[in-house]
């Protein structure tokens, strides 16, 4: 950016008077005026450096600030009249687009000359950007943050709430996620700023990593690898309709019984042989703790599945409920007594002369 010379858009001594500003202006006005130029760009042009410059040098206070500082005169600019050109360049730049110029550019507006202090400082925010102090439309959403959580099955069945530790990345409250720090001189109740630098807790990115306690609720019925949404629960941006958003993946700890399979609820329940030969009623666990009666059909054969419907995890949402499995597992008794012995021998041998088939014969004849 090339520094402009007001004294010399106006064509006067630095020395000059209010009234040969005045005069100076009025007659450059007068001349390069879009009126008495229709069409002419390069008058437009110089009609909008002459206003730029009478409204620095007519003014007593920018004036001397000017002439005491230079090119650099506007890092002095007191703190209300820093953010109240803030709000003319945001708003022009989200009625023009990015990249528009101040709102007086039609009309004797500012150039990039009144753009150094805010520009210079860090530069406009582009998309996911953090820091300085440019100007967008509007500030940019914080990041999504993502988390695993771990339950268990009961947890997965009854819903429960349950506290979660994170690092999430939360705005810097040293400089009000900025980036920049501004270096301030007071004048009486008036506030002065001289200068910005990187903020030294966030080192200029506006965002810090912080320990958060959530407490989170788990709805019944949730599956492992549910995700669940926390509105607003993510990176916090400067107001809260800013924040980004907390996903957390529900992971479900094993269980020393049950299983999950989808909304299903599976295990293994062992039999004895007998039991499974000559049909009996048995007692089996529930995830939740509690028994529950089971009709073994005689004739049962090991792998053969007992269904509870809708016993599972609980409907959530359009999924219906998850049905609770038994595989039966057949046990072979291997501490038989004497007698025990003695009569499943006699069981043994009584098959074989009824002739009833080796059970291995269908491996052979297929192998």
């Amino acid at each position: 950016m090339e520094f402009r010379d007001y004294y010399k858009t106006l064509g006067i001594e630095r020395s000059a008077t209010e009234a040969e500003i005045k005069s100076a202006y009025r007659k450059l006005a007068r001349k390069f005026h879009p009126d008495v130029n229709p069409n002419d760009k390069e008058a437009e042009k110089r009609f909008k450096e002459i206003n730029e410059a009478y409204q620095v040098l007519s003014d007593s206070s920018k004036r001397k600030k000017y002439d005491e500082l230079g090119a650099d005169w506007e890092h002095g600019i007191s703190q209300e009249e820093m953010m109240r050109r803030y709000a003319q360049e945001a708003a022009a730049r989200r009625r023009a687009g990015a990249g528009a110029r101040h709102p007086g550019a039609d009309a004797g507006g500012f150039s990039d000359f009144f753009e150094q202090f805010f520009g210079g400082l860090g530069g406009t925010r582009g998309a996911g950007a953090r820091g300085g102090f440019g100007f967008d439309a509007e500030p940019a959403r914080a990041p999504d943050l993502r988390a695993d959580v771990h339950i268990n099955l009961a947890d997965a069945i009854n819903g429960a709430k349950q506290r979660l530790e994170l690092m999430a990345s939360d705005e810097c409250t040293a400089c009000s996620g900025s980036g920049m720090i501004a270096g301030e001189e007071r004048h009486g109740k008036s506030r002065v700023i001289r200068s910005a630098a990187p903020c030294p807790v966030c080192h200029g990115t506006g965002v810090v990593s912080q320990a958060r306690t959530l407490e989170v609720t788990i709805p019944p019925g949730v599956t492992d690898g549910t995700n669940l949404r926390l509105k607003g629960q993510g990176g916090r941006g400067p107001r809260p309709e800013f924040n980004g958003d907390l996903f957390l993946t529900v992971r479900i700890e094993p269980h020393p019984v049950f299983t999950v399979a989808g909304r299903d609820l599976r295990c293994e329940l062992p039999v004895w042989d007998y039991e499974a030969a000559l049909g009996a009623e048995v007692t089996a666990p529930t995830p939740g703790g509690g028994k529950v009666s089971l009709r073994i059909p005689a004739g049962s054969q090991g792998g053969r599945v007992m269904r509870l419907k809708g016993r599972g995890l609980p409907a959530r949402g359009r999924e219906p409920a998850g049905d609770l499995l038994y595989e039966l597992k057949i046990l072979a008794p291997s501490d038989l007594s004497t007698e025990e012995r003695t009569l499943m021998t006699e069981f043994a041998e009584r098959r074989r002369a009824r002739g009833v088939p080796d059970p291995r014969a269908e491996m052979f004849r297929r192998s």
